[in-house]
C-alpha cells in the first residue's frame, strides 16, 4: 500500500508544480540579425542646429535605437544623409575656443585646431567627427559611421534611395 501512496502523493505534487509553472512560449525576446534587418534611408538638414544635439540625434538612428527591434550586437540602423552640414552651429565661444588634437605619428607631430578652421577647410569632418564621438568605439561602431553620408550643400546623390526627411525633434 505504500508504494501507491507515495505515486499519489508524486502525482499530486506533480500537477501542484504544473499548476505554478509560467508559459514561457508567449515571452519571446526578438532579435535581429544581419539578415533580418531593415534599413531605411533618412535625410536630416543640418541648417540652424547645434553640433551636438544634431550628432546625438544621428548616432541614434545610426545605431537603430529608434527602432523597436533594437538589438545592441548587430548594424540595425538606417542610413543617414545630412545635408548642410556648413549651416550647423556652435554656441557661445566653442568655434575658437575647442580644439580638437590629432597626431601625425612623427616626432613633433601633434596638430591642433579649432572648429572654425575645420568649417573652412571641410565641413562635413565636423559633424562626422562629432557623430563618431558618440559611437561605440568597437568594430560595430565603424561598421555604424560608414551608413552615415554628410554633404555641405542641400543637394545630395541619393535620390534613388527614396529618403525620408525627418526634423531633429521628431526623432
Amino acid at each position: 500500500m505504500r508504494p501507491l501512496l507515495c505515486v499519489g502523493i508524486a502525482i499530486f505534487y506533480i500537477n501542484y508544480l504544473k499548476i505554478k509553472t509560467v508559459d514561457t512560449q508567449s515571452y519571446k525576446t526578438v532579435s535581429l540579425n544581419k539578415a533580418t534587418v531593415d534599413k531605411n534611408w533618412v535625410v536630416i538638414d543640418a541648417t540652424g542646429l547645434a553640433l551636438g544635439r544634431l550628432a546625438s540625434r544621428v548616432a541614434l538612428v545610426l545605431r537603430g535605437k529608434t527602432k523597436p527591434g533594437f538589438t545592441p550586437h548587430v548594424d540595425c540602423g538606417d542610413n543617414v544623409i545630412v545635408i548642410n552640414a556648413e549651416k550647423v552651429i556652435l554656441k557661445g565661444k566653442k568655434m575658437t575656443d575647442r580644439v580638437y588634437v590629432r597626431y601625425t605619428g612623427y616626432p613633433g607631430g601633434q596638430r591642433f585646431s579649432t572648429p572654425k578652421e575645420i568649417l573652412e577647410k571641410r565641413p562635413t569632418e565636423l559633424v562626422r567627427r562629432a557623430v563618431k564621438g558618440m559611437l561605440p568605439k568597437t568594430r560595430l561602431g565603424a561598421d555604424q559611421l560608414v551608413n552615415l553620408y554628410v554633404y555641405e550643400g542641400p543637394e545630395h546623390p541619393h535620390q534613388a534611395q527614396n529618403p525620408k526627411t525627418i526634423k531633429l525633434d521628431e526623432i
